[in-house]
């Protein structure tokens, strides 16, 4: 690594020990940046490296609640505020037990670029809890959720920072914050969150619109190959709100989604996954993918643990969780005729993965890129919050469509200007970070 980067890399694991994945997210950043160091000098004299990677605000606290028996649990609440250079702080909130502050650390520095990416004006951040809302009953989570509020309502606002859902937050958990963060303040703030019921000041397509974006990304990346999703055999992870859309949306435009996965296994449905049936079980009744197995019937596998990487497909879209697929898978996937893979998670592939699917010249979208359309489709839901309005889901869709065309065509654009055609990667972090290096030039040394 060239040594203006590797002397902040070294600032970076010293501040922040033991913080794995958002190492990972910063080195995979800065492997990018050499070009622009030397085309942009004033951003290593201004100190931007440093600067970009330590959080302007790390907020820590104490969530306490009652659970159904009676008993007081204790769970450890997150928010950070990573980046207002273009805007307040945009970005999810995490309920799952595996959160720490390192994993919300490297979100937070995905969403500065991934939303520098959208064009729209918003900045960077993430948050979260340890806390696991599978299992547990409607009247826990509300009371999880108030709790939560009860502190989190205090750092937030439409101008300050604006969170919205992530993993184990979604249109339930959204609901209880907002009307503990209404109840708090005794203002109707509609933009404060995103993500809301359509009749109460959410936006339609939100909830399709990272899988959505992801399958938009992607087909982008094709029409670059003279190729369509039509006619492709697809493999999705994950059997959530990202996962289900980004199903639904290829199969759509002709591809055949053969499988789909949770924490406890995957299915292989050889004549396309049901996507009425899959909702269903995970959203409506909260069960796991060996239901869908078992009601589907037919042909249909279940397979307990092992990888939905080992069956062979030409498209790959990774919409669960960080790091879950390594070299090992892509090597695999390679071998099978993989012609696309478009992160619908937030950094789903390893490094090492990435390097083999780059170097068997493997189309790749990087997360920060493929999956934007979620928070872009909030940066609309705050618009039409702002303006009282209420868009249609063909106009708010148009939009959707627009941005992630765009924001294709500036990765690719980047990427020819810098002398890497075809690398995304390249593409979404140089393009994401000059924008707001310029920004923070611009506003001084704070």
């Amino acid at each position: 690594m060239d040594t203006r980067l590797e002397s902040v890399r070294e600032i970076v694991l010293e501040r922040n020990p033991g913080e794995n994945e958002f190492h990972q997210a910063v080195a995979e950043v800065f492997s990018s940046l050499v070009p622009v160091l030397d085309k942009h000098p004033e951003f290593a004299d201004a100190s931007i490296l440093e600067r970009i990677c330590e959080p302007e605000r790390q907020i820590i606290f104490r969530v306490p609640w009652v659970d159904d028996s009676g008993q007081v649990q204790i769970n450890r609440g997150f928010r950070v505020e990573f980046n207002s250079a273009l805007g307040p702080y945009k970005g999810g909130l995490r309920f799952h037990p595996s959160v720490y502050l390192g994993i919300i650390k490297f979100l937070g520095f995905e969403q500065i670029f991934k939303n520098a990416l959208t064009g729209m004006p918003i900045g960077g951040g993430k948050g979260g809890a340890d806390f696991d809302p599978r299992g547990r009953s409607d009247g826990e989570i509300m009371r999880f959720c108030q709790s939560f509020m009860t502190e989190l309502y205090r750092h937030i606002g439409e101008y300050t920072d604006v969170p919205a859902g992530d993993i184990g937050v979604g249109g339930r958990e959204i609901g209880y914050l907002f009307g503990q963060y209404k109840r708090i303040t005794n203002r109707y703030e509609s933009g404060v969150l995103t993500g809301k019921g359509v009749t109460w000041g959410g936006s339609l397509v939100r909830p399709e619109a990272t899988g959505y974006g992801t399958v938009l990304f992607t087909q982008e990346m094709l029409r670059t190959r003279n190729q369509t999703f039509d006619g492709q055999r697809v493999a999705v992870s994950g059997a959530g709100n990202v996962a289900i859309h980004a199903i639904a949306k290829s199969q759509a435009l002709g591809a055949s989604v053969v499988t789909c996965s949770d924490s406890s296994g995957y299915v292989v449905d050889e004549d396309g996954i049901d996507v009425e049936l899959l909702q269903q079980i995970k959203e409506v009744e909260r069960g796991r993918i060996s239901d869908y197995a078992e009601r589907r019937g037919g042909s249909v596998k279940f397979v307990e643990g092992g990888s939905v990487w080992d069956v062979d497909v030409t498209v790959a879209l990774p919409c669960a969780t960080q790091n879950e697929l390594d070299e090992a898978d892509a090597a695999k996937l390679v071998k099978s005729g993989l012609v696309a893979v478009a992160e619908g998670a937030n950094m789903p592939c390893t490094s090492k993965a990435a390097d083999i699917f780059h170097d068997a010249g493997v189309l790749f979208g990087p997360g920060k890129a493929a999956n934007a359309g979620g928070v872009a489709t909030s940066a609309l839901e705050m618009q039409q919050n702002a303006s009282r309005d209420a868009w249609t889901f063909e106009y708010t869709e148009e939009r959707l469509t627009d941005i992630m065309v765009g924001i294709h065509d500036r990765c690719a654009a980047t990427a020819d200007e810098y002398g890497k055609p075809g690398n995304y990667v390249v593409g979404a972090n140089i393009s994401g970070f000059v924008k707001v290096a310029d920004a923070m030039l611009a506003q001084g040394v704070i």
